[in-house]
C-alpha cells in the first residue's frame, strides 16, 4: 500500500518553494557497509567539492534558502542545519562522511551529489500515513539518550515530520527519531528528497532517479516506485 504523504497548510504557507518527491521501495536487502557503498560515499564528496567549486555549503543558494526557512520557524540555522548542510560539512572534513549501513550509505551519497535533504523511514515501523506540520510542542519524539530512551518534544511553530505514532522528524530534516530509522532489517522503505526554491524541480527529480537506480542496483528485484515531485504553490 503506498505511503500517504501531507503537507499542512501551515507549512504551505511558510515555505510555498517546497517540493518533496518520495521514492518507495519494497523487497529491499539491505546489510552493513561494503566497499561499493564506500565508494558511492567517497565519489559523492568529489562531486560535491566540484558543485561548491571553494565555497562552504551554506553559501550555496539551495542551503541559503533552507536556512532562511530554518530561521523562520524560529530555528538557528548555524546550530541546527538542515540534514544536507550537516552531511555536506563532513564530507568536506578530514574524517569524511560516515558509513551507517547500505540502504542509509546510498542516500547519504545522492544527498551529498544534489546538496539536497533526503531522508529514509523504515515503512515496516512507520505508523499510518505521514505528515508535514508545524508542532503545537506537545508531540513526542522519542530519541536515545545516554544509552536510554527518552521522550522529547519539538517546540511550538517548529516544522516536523510526524505519523500517527508520534514525531519521526524534528525540525524539518534535521534529526530523524530512531524508531523508524533504516537499520539492516529493513526491507521496505521510502525515501523522501526535499527542495526549496531556487532548486530546480529537475534537479530534484534527477536525484530521486539516481536513488532508485541505486537501489535496483544493491537490491536486484525490488519494487521501486519514483513518484512525481509534489510542490507547494
Amino acid at each position: 500500500m503506498t505511503l500517504t504523504l501531507t503537507v499542512s497548510d501551515e507549512v504551505r504557507a511558510l515555505a510555498p518553494g517546497f517540493t518533496h518527491l518520495a521514492v518507495e521501495a519494497h523487497g529491499l536487502v539491505n546489510g552493513p557497509s561494503n566497499e561499493a557503498s564506500s565508494a558511492l560515499l567517497d565519489d559523492a564528496a568529489r562531486r560535491l567539492a566540484a558543485r561548491l567549486d571553494g565555497r562552504a555549503p551554506h553559501e550555496d543558494p539551495h542551503m541559503a534558502a533552507w536556512r532562511a526557512v530554518y530561521t523562520a520557524f524560529g530555528s538557528k540555522p548555524s546550530r541546527t542545519r538542515n540534514s544536507a548542510e550537516a552531511l555536506a560539512r563532513r564530507a568536506l572534513a578530514d574524517g569524511g562522511l560516515p558509513r551507517i549501513n547500505l540502504l542509509v550509505d546510498l542516500y547519504n551519497a545522492v544527498s551529498v551529489a544534489h546538496l539536497i535533504p533526503v531522508g529514509g523511514e523504515d515503512l515496516g515501523l512507520v505508523r499510518g500515513g505521514m505528515r508535514l506540520v508545524r508542532a503545537t510542542g506537545e508531540e513526542d519524539f522519542v530519541t536515545v539518550a545516554g544509552g536510554e530512551e527518552s521522550v522529547e518534544h519539538p517546540d511550538a511553530g517548529e516544522v516536523v515530520w510526524c505519523d500517527a505514532a508520534g514525531v519521526t522528524c524534528r525540525r524539518w530534516n534535521w534529526r530523524q527519531g530512531p524508531r523508524t530509522r533504516l537499520t539492516e532489517r529493513t526491507a521496505s522503505a521510502v525515501f523522501l528528497l526535499e527542495g526549496l526554491a531556487p532548486l530546480p524541480v529537475a534537479e530534484l527529480a534527477s536525484a530521486g532517479a539516481e536513488l532508485a537506480e541505486l537501489l535496483q542496483k544493491f537490491s536486484p528485484g525490488a519494487d521501486v516506485e519514483v513518484r512525481a515531485p509534489e510542490s507547494v504553490a
